[in-house]
């Protein structure tokens, strides 16, 4: 792209870009913090992705994805997950009506723009393959029909890291149609008093729609036109191919420690959620940072460790920090 060009990009992107001032005042109400939690959450919005967080309970997982959705004028569904889900508790099913002798169709909680799957693990395999559907395809099954799905269509989903007791784990081909996985952290003191001092106020903030879905559908248009150079396809390609054959790429160590590397659907995602990440900043190209940091959220999730790696409580979060300070930035 010529200088000229990318000029013109960027000063577009910026204000394009400033609708999401309103968006974060909104969510800023009801969150306290997280500030790296929030940005990713935008990113899957932004990028057409969907997005899994995972940390203990009480982290405000589920606030935030309801937040969000109350800051938009969209339909929004927060489903439970539960041992005895049944696939027609998600996409709906078909009634008989004696009187017509048809079929007349109910539609499910899926049916929305923004879906909270809540403790996604807990569902069994059936309802995680309906899920599935959804997700990827974008559309739901019912009978001999299928029904497409809304345009601005996003699952966040929820998990617990630590209670296994009655959880089903979600099977790799799920685990890779989520975009990122976020690990949501603890808050710091001062950001647990300011908690504190909310939560337990006279009055809890009110969130207002300020954000339509024409809204994110434009800015997903704008994003996909942010300029990526060679040289950060080349590096975007380095990371995810360290993964699958880190012998070639000076990191012979790490053979042992990774089972299966990333998926081609990596590098695509990497690309697309950094050029999101730019956009967040108001610019009209991606950086090598922005791919440096949101490496870990996309390959997290896509690099299988060996027993050998878990024998030595070596995580995949560790496998692919040690990818990132090896492979040179361009």
């Amino acid at each position: 792209m010529e200088f000229s060009g990318l000029i013109e990009l960027n000063r577009h992107v910026e204000h394009e870009a400033q609708f999401l001032q309103g968006l974060l005042a909104e969510i800023r109400k009801a969150m306290v913090g997280q500030d790296a939690l929030v940005e990713r959450v935008l990113i899957g919005l932004l990028a057409d992705g969907h997005v899994l967080l995972e940390g203990v309970p009480g982290l405000a997982k589920t606030l935030l994805v309801k937040t969000l959705a109350e800051s938009l004028h969209s339909r929004f569904s927060r489903i439970q997950f539960t041992p005895d889900l049944l696939p027609a508790d998600l996409i709906g099913t078909q009634i008989y009506d004696p009187r017509t002798t048809e079929f007349t169709v109910h539609q499910g909680p899926i049916f929305a723009n923004l879906v909270l799957a809540d403790e996604v693990n807990r569902a069994p395999a059936k309802v995680q393959s309906a899920l599935l559907e959804s997700m990827q395809e974008r559309q739901v099954t019912l009978g001999d029909t299928t029904y497409p799905l809304e345009k601005l269509f996003l699952v966040m989903a929820t998990q617990n890291p630590i209670e296994q007791e009655g959880t089903y784990p979600l099977p790799e081909a799920q685990v890779d149609r989520f975009m990122l996985k976020v690990l949501v952290e603890y808050p710091s003191r001062d950001e647990e008093r300011r908690i504190i001092d909310l939560v337990t106020g006279d009055d809890m903030p009110e969130i207002k729609p300020v954000v339509t879905p024409e809204d994110i559908l434009r800015a997903r248009d704008i994003v996909r036109t942010i300029h990526v150079d060679d040289k950060v396809k080349e590096y975007v390609l380095d990371l995810v191919l360290a993964t699958r054959s880190p012998g070639t790429n000076g990191l012979s160590h790490l053979g042992p420690m990774i089972a299966y590397g990333a998926s081609p659907r990596a590098s695509i995602y990497l690309v697309t959620a950094a050029r999101a990440h730019a956009f967040l900043r108001g610019r009209g190209y991606v950086t090598p940072e922005d791919v440096k940091q949101l490496a870990p959220d996309v390959l997290r999730h896509r690099v299988i460790p060996t027993y050998e790696a878990e024998a030595e409580s070596i995580t995949t979060t560790d496998i692919v920090q040690q990818i990132l300070d090896h492979v040179e930035v361009p």
